[in-house]
């Protein structure tokens, strides 16, 4: 029998704190985003690591390409409505959505109801399917009422607060509390952590200086942690700091927060 997940819709934050366990039976359907599919396979195969590890049965729909953030950010709503009217068909039946990406999950969340605003139909889906996506920390902490997942990593490591994620779902512990619960990892904050790391998708793009300037001003406040890794959960900030990182020369790691819960 499914169980009713909490609900954050419409416009309102989840806060990470809050409490809502799911039978660790359950299937868990994995959106693994463009970024993942194309440039970060690892980070799915991490996810699929950790979640297996607690007990879940993992579920990859064939079908998903895009969650339309791209279209939906240039200015092109049909295309992007497109999209996401076949996410919409993918993952209608899934019980559960887990996506490695804060921009991604509060795309649906929170956007797709500003795509089909005129179609009550189609917002009638989004708002039904929408209960039931989750960022990958918020579903760890809240919906699986984990912190503590047995990864070990000998390191020392700085968290980065993505954009969508701090400001569009509102999450912030959820990460540094399972972060703090790897073996061996020493988590040291940056200052100002939440600021953001320039890229922006296609804001990247258009405004390039202002990006780099953006990214060094980032990079900065990494290297005055004195940590040998930078974690965050979203790929896109992962490729924008780590490219700065290594145009740099500097030997620090950029890694989803998947790949280090994954790590023994």
């Amino acid at each position: 029998m499914r169980r009713a997940f909490p609900r954050i819709w419409p416009n309102v934050w989840v806060r990470d704190d809050e409490g809502g366990r799911l039978d660790m039976s359950q299937r868990v359907s994995l959106f693994v985003t463009c970024m993942v599919d194309q440039l970060f396979p690892k980070i799915g195969l991490a996810m699929v690591e950790v979640l297996e590890r607690l007990g879940f049965s993992i579920d990859f729909p064939e079908a998903q390409t895009c969650c339309g953030q791209p279209a939906f950010n240039s200015g092109y709503p049909d295309e992007a409505r497109a999209v996401a009217r076949h996410f919409l068909d993918v993952f209608e039946a899934s019980e559960a959505i887990v996506v490695p990406s804060g921009s991604c999950t509060a795309m649906i969340i929170h956007h797709f109801a500003e795509l089909f605003e005129r179609d009550p139909t189609a917002l009638a889906r989004v708002e039904q399917l929408s209960e039931r996506v989750w960022e990958f920390s918020q579903f760890l902490t809240v919906v699986a009422g984990a912190e503590d997942v047995g990864a070990h990593l000998e390191d020392v490591a700085t968290f980065h607060d993505g954009c969508h994620a701090l400001r569009e779902l509102g999450i912030q512990s959820a990460a540094r509390r399972l972060l703090r619960h790897v073996r061996g990892l020493e988590l040291r904050e940056m200052e100002p952590a939440g600021e953001c790391c320039g890229f922006g998708g296609t804001f990247s793009v258009k405004f390039a200086e202002l990006s780099g300037a953006m990214a060094r001003t980032k990079i900065e406040a990494i290297v005055r942690t004195g940590a040998n890794i930078v974690v965050s959960l979203d790929p896109s900030c992962l490729m924008q700091i780590q490219g700065v990182l290594s145009r740099a020369g500097l030997k620090i790691r950029g890694l989803h927060l998947a790949e280090v819960l994954a790590s023994r």
